[in-house]
């Protein structure tokens, strides 16, 4: 796995998980203010598209992954 592809998965999951602990009709449901963390993930993600530059990348790339195109 390369580190576009790992932060990518990090991105998907951090926004399901957080979506089913923000909607109240989850059955996991703890808080609507799990929502601000969906949006955080949204505008990082936004942020790296415009910038290049994402510090999850830089974090998978220490941690050893391979550099991916």
């Amino acid at each position: 796995m390369t580190t576009w592809q790992a932060v990518r998965v990090v991105a998907g999951t951090f926004i399901l998980l957080s979506l089913a602990l923000g909607i109240p009709g989850s059955p996991i449901f703890m808080s609507p203010w799990w929502l601000a963390f969906t949006a955080f993930v949204g505008v990082n993600l936004l942020q790296s598209g415009i910038t290049k530059w994402c510090l999850m990348e830089t974090i998978m790339s220490k941690l050893g992954l391979r550099q991916g195109n």
